[in-house]
């Protein structure tokens, strides 16, 4: 490759277009040699970990291509490095069917379920299928996608999706530099991979959210998702995707013979691959090799969450075939609930909406799981002393599902005798009265209903986007405006002067006006958020939604019995005694009086007839996993407007299961079971049907 002086070809572009000397050959003969010096150099860079220039030299020569491209767009090549910097914004992600279904793997959780897996694998082979190998790598978490060439070029990239239908998204995947826009292969190649984050480029997008008074992220996996999922592809290409390709899912029509032989193919062709990978002769080694990560695995510069193991003999491969769910050649051995040990500093307690305390561990910082944890539940009083948990000493954190940091274990070998052992406070941190513990609960209380905290956190709940859904009115919005005692409970939302408003703290006129606009069109809600809202005890969405259906009316809610809401379907005894304590409190009806005066809307709307047939009516739907475009929620809207009961749990009474991308549990259950599951594609195919009979025909096919 030759060497170019990287300041003088800038500036040699950028005088030469302004005073219009270069001509529109020698544009074609400059963009055609940067095209191929930032090819090689990024090949350098990604593939090759070897890089020749700096990044600022990098960046010159890519401001130079993009001046070029812009005064001469004819010679912008398709493999151009440019196309890194993002395209112009979607207004949506257009559906893309995979010619070839990227379907999930099947779980296994110790060495014995690792074993039965290779006794089904071996079972299922005629003894002249020859010994098997299995090529076992780390499973990295990131958000799957495939990758589609044709004639050497890269033609689309798409997210798994359910497996059968996924997201269009190449404009944002030619954005990730370790993926190459051109390769040389002129056949027809279809690879999968996963997009992830760095754990370093991780913390360095926090670190700048935080510096900037921006919302941080979760974990790696939830930042890459949402990034390669961005309608914009400038704001894609602003955030540290990589990829690791792991699989040819043509691999039959490619003539390759092993899976482990398809990692140097895809190296030659510049796709990046995971190194970390072994081909192992037996299953012995395997467990040898997943044991050696399972401890090691906080050493890789990336999250993985297990592990995947894969039968390497193609033949063998299409000899074992699929279930209709997974092949039965490959499954993932999934890593426990990672545990590390740090140090508990100090418990500090926080009054919920219900007057609940609950206990917090303050920690030594410790990364767990993708995330820096320094805080972890305790949960209740009983929680801390059966563990006998104590300020200072040495503790075990792991998270609940991998989300909900929690301490588990304390090490008692680490006792000095300077820990300290923590009560719960017999006042109120927030009010000062006097806490209480009712017989058969393990919560300390707070029954103080005038509890500054608890008004807090019930008007945090009020505004939420499952209650009356108002926009721009944040939890430091809602404590300033206590503070500064503007409001005293969610009714006071709706007296608010704008003129006091302006004047807080980061709210302009504008940002006032758009709150006041919220808060306006917020009184226009359904009556089941009202009632959500207002936080009744054991009453969430599902209850709400079922309070305002079956009654009709804020009124006839307040006047109801228990033995009036007993009889609404699915509707308990629990929820039913705690709506009528609720309303028996002449606060809280004072509370509704207010509201009411505002012009708060106190009834159902009743929707319009838009023709819609009860095709689902007396159908049971459950719902499980993430769903290629649409959110769980509005499934769950089209399953009701169509007379159907979207369940939560499967059975043999369920009707079928709409099932998307990490489906779980429920999804085995009603393969167990002979229940009908589908995906996104055959849902909406569902929805558009105009009788029971096509959908129940529908059905029968599947």
């Amino acid at each position: 490759m030759k060497l170019i002086d990287e300041n003088l070809y800038m500036e040699k572009v950028r005088d030469g277009l302004t005073q219009n000397l270069i001509s529109k050959k020698e544009a074609g003969l400059m963009v055609g040699d940067l095209t191929e010096i930032l090819n090689y150099h990024s090949d350098r860079y990604y593939n090759s970990d070897s890089p020749e220039i700096s990044d600022m030299d990098y960046d010159r020569l890519m401001k130079s291509l993009i001046l070029l491209e812009e005064a001469f767009p004819e010679y912008k090549k398709k493999d151009s490095p440019t196309v890194r910097v993002g395209g112009r914004a979607l207004d949506k992600f257009d559906q893309y069917q995979h010619e070839r279904p990227m379907l999930s793997l099947s779980n296994v959780f110790n060495n014995e379920e690792i074993r039965d897996f290779d006794r089904r694998v071996r079972g299922g082979l005629e003894p002249d299928n020859g010994q098997v190998n299995y090529v076992v790598e780390t499973k990295i978490d990131g958000l799957s996608v495939g990758l589609t060439y044709e004639d050497g070029y890269l033609r689309v990239g798409a997210t798994r999706g359910d497996g059968y239908i996924g997201e269009n998204v190449t404009e944002n995947i030619k954005t990730i530099a370790s993926i190459p826009i051109k390769i040389d292969e002129k056949r027809k190649l279809v690879a999968r991979g996963e997009v992830y984050i760095s754990k370093s480029d991780f913390e360095a997008v926090n670190a700048y959210q935080e510096d900037h008074d921006l919302q941080t992220y979760a974990n790696p996996r939830n930042l890459a998702a949402g990034s390669l999922r961005q309608l914009d592809p400038k704001l894609a290409a602003k955030r540290p995707l990589d990829i690791f390709i792991f699989n040819l899912e043509n691999i039959d029509d490619l003539g390759i013979e092993k899976h482990s032989q398809s990692f140097d193919y895809m190296k030659s062709l510049g796709l990046k691959v995971n190194e970390e990978y072994k081909l192992c002769k037996d299953i012995e080694e395997v467990i040898d090799y997943i044991e050696y990560w399972t401890e090691n695995r906080s050493s890789l510069p990336y999250e993985i969450d297990g592990m995947v193991i894969k039968v390497d003999s193609i033949a063998q491969r299409e000899a074992l075939g699929f279930t209709a769910k997974s092949p039965r050649w490959a499954t993932a051995f999934k890593f426990p609930a990672e545990r590390k040990k740090t140090k508990l500093l100090d418990i500090e307690v926080e009054v919920g909406r219900t007057g609940t305390i609950t206990p917090t561990a303050i920690l030594e910082p410790v990364r767990l799981a993708g995330t820096m944890v320094s805080r972890a539940t305790l949960h209740n009083e009983d929680y801390i002393k059966e563990r006998d948990i104590r300020i200072g000493d040495r503790v075990l954190v792991q998270k609940a599902g991998d989300i909900i940091p929690q301490v588990v274990e304390v090490s008692l070998d680490d006792r000095t005798g300077q820990e300290v052992i923590f009560d719960m406070p017999h006042e109120c941190p927030a009010c000062g009265q006097e806490t209480v513990r009712l017989d058969g609960e393990a919560a300390v209380k707070c029954i103080n209903i005038s509890c500054p905290a608890q008004i807090r956190r019930g008007i945090i709940h009020f505004v939420s986007r499952d209650a009356m859904d108002i926009e721009g009115m944040g939890e430091s919005i809602i404590t300033s405006l206590l503070d500064k005692r503007v409001i005293k409970d969610i009714a006071d939302l709706y007296y608010m002067d704008p003129d006091i408003l302006v004047s807080l703290d980061r709210m302009g006129q504008k940002s006032v006006a758009n709150l006041m606009a919220s808060i306006e069109k917020s009184k226009s809600n359904d009556l089941w958020r009202l009632i959500n809202g207002l936080g009744i005890r054991f009453v969430g969405v599902k209850g709400a939604k079922l309070l305002a259906d079956a009654c009709g009316s804020m009124d006839k809610i307040m006047a109801a019995s228990e033995e009036d809401l007993i009889q609404i379907e699915e509707f308990g005894q629990i929820m039913s005694d705690s709506v009528v304590k609720f309303f028996h409190e002449d606060k809280n009806k004072l509370t509704v009086e207010k509201l009411r005066q505002a012009g708060l809307n106190m009834e159902v709307i009743e929707k319009e007839d838009q023709g819609i047939t009860k095709v689902f009516e007396g159908m049971k739907i459950v719902l499980t996993g993430t769903l290629p475009s649409m959110k769980r929620n509005d499934a769950k809207v089209l399953i009701e407007e169509r007379a159907g009961k979207a369940t939560s749990s499967v059975s043999k009474s369920t009707s079928f299961v709409l099932a998307g991308e990490e489906a779980g549990s429920k999804l085995d259950k009603a393969l167990s079971l002979g229940v009908k599951v589908i995906d996104e594609a055959k849902f909406m195919e569902l929805v558009g049907c105009q009788s029971q009979e096509d959908v129940k025909a529908i059905l029968e096919k599947i």
